[in-house]
């Protein structure tokens, strides 16, 4: 895996692309799978939803923005 695949730059800033472990902490990312979320460090999983599809894709912008406001 590329650190391009986990990263991105917008301008000045590095943006993250995959969701964090809520129970391991920041730096510890959820691999994405089909139907599913899941750490490899501590098997926290969360399901998806056909319905919470977009809800998730909106969730991970928020918490990416929120964590940038926080380090930035």
């Amino acid at each position: 895996m590329n650190k391009r695949e986990i990263f991105k730059v917008e301008g000045d800033k590095i943006v993250r692309l995959r969701k964090t472990c809520p129970k391991c902490g920041p730096g510890v990312f959820l691999a994405e799978h089909k139907d599913r979320f899941s750490c490899g460090k501590c098997g926290y999983t969360e399901f998806k939803s056909t319905s919470n599809k977009n809800k998730a894709k909106e969730e991970v912008s928020r918490e990416v923005k929120e964590e940038t406001k926080e380090n930035g």
